[in-house]
Parts: structure tokens; C-alpha cells; sequence
């Protein structure tokens, strides 16, 4: 895998301006200034992982919404194709467009390799069970969209510090739901943090 230098508890968030699914221009701190955001990066479209993390997403949204944490969406695609997807996917979800891709690696996303995206025994079963269960089959990413490009799912506190990085060990490897909502050992995303969780 194409390593970049991850971000870690505690380090300060990248603050980029993206575009929405509508073509407006939106800074990333004006997200999380107003309450703690649960950041979320896709992978390409035809991917059929992607598709299972935004369901989880949608379902998870009342009870985010419920404890006060915001939500986005960022995608590596133009504005026109991410509105048309997250119309179908996660209405009523904020979805960015970063088909450029910059925001990826100001957070430190990678490309993937093989293993990562393909030979790996989790993706192979996730992807048999997605098959069987939603009738989600692996396709091709739409133009300009990289098949290699792997995701990640960070929580922002509301003094623009990241609250939780996590990485995916392969395309398969979503964060558990719990975690996102109740917090890590019994901390709460809004609570400040006292000092660096790392030296």
C-alpha cells in the first residue's frame, strides 16, 4: 500500500475548502466549529463496500443527529456525479466532491495495493456476502475515480482536533457503528482533550 503520513489522536485536522454535491464551496471548519463531525472518505462508486459504509451511514443517522454530531460525506468525484450518487445512496446526507482528490491525502488516505483492495480473505467474504445479502457486485469506478484509493472515517471535535483516525487495513474493514456513536473506552467526542494521546 501506498503509505502517507497518518494523522493521529489529537494532531489538528486539515481545514481544505471542498465543493458540495451542489457546487457550493464549504470549508471544512465551518463543519466542525458549529458541533463534532464525523468526517467519512468513499472509496469509488462501483465499490461495492462503499455502498454497504454509506447504508450504515444513513442508518446511523438519526441516532447522530440525536447525539449532536454532525455528519459529511467526501467523495472523489465531481460535484455533478457525487449529487447524482448520494441522491440514490444517502439522501439528505452532506456529500462532498474532491475529485482531485487533496483532501484524501491532507488526511492521509493512500492507494491501496492488492492485498488491500482485492486478495485480501475479508474483502473476498465481504464481497460474496454483499452479493448474497444487497445484490451489491464489485464494478468499475466511473471516470476519474482511482479503484485503488482506499478510505477512512474521522471524528473532528469541535477545536478542529482529531478525535478518532481510523484507517482501513483493507476495503472490507469499516468502523464498527458503536464506536462512532458511543466514543472510545468510554470517551465522549465532545469532551476536550486534555493533552496528546501520543508522544
Amino acid at each position: 500500500m501506498q503509505r502517507s503520513a497518518h494523522l493521529r489522536f489529537g494532531d489538528p485536522a486539515p481545514d481544505l475548502e471542498l465543493l458540495t454535491a451542489e457546487g457550493k464551496s464549504i470549508r471544512l471548519s465551518s463543519l466542525w466549529q458549529r458541533r463534532v463531525l464525523l468526517l467519512a472518505f468513499t472509496r469509488h462508486f462501483g465499490c461495492p463496500q462503499c455502498k454497504d459504509m454509506m447504508d450504515r451511514l444513513v442508518e446511523a443517522a438519526p441516532e447522530l443527529e440525536a447525539r449532536d454530531l454532525g455528519m459529511a460525506i467526501v467523495t472523489q468525484a465531481t460535484p455533478e456525479a457525487a449529487r447524482e450518487f448520494c441522491a440514490r445512496r444517502a439522501p439528505g446526507v452532506l456529500c462532498l466532491a474532491d475529485a482531485d482528490r487533496s483532501a484524501y491525502r491532507a488526511y492521509g488516505l493512500g492507494r491501496g495495493g492488492w492485498r488491500e483492495t482485492f486478495l485480501s480473505l475479508q474483502v473476498w467474504m465481504s464481497n460474496r456476502r454483499l452479493a448474497e445479502t444487497k445484490g451489491y457486485r464489485t464494478e468499475l469506478p466511473p471516470a476519474g475515480q482511482d479503484a485503488y484509493q482506499m478510505g477512512g472515517t474521522f471524528i473532528i471535535g469541535t477545536d478542529g482536533r482529531i478525535r478518532l483516525p481510523y484507517y482501513y487495513e483493507d476495503i472490507a474493514d469499516h468502523p464498527p457503528t458503536d464506536l462512532l456513536l458511543h466514543g472510545l473506552l468510554g470517551m465522549q467526542w465532545s469532551e476536550p482533550l486534555e493533552g496528546p494521546l501520543h508522544e
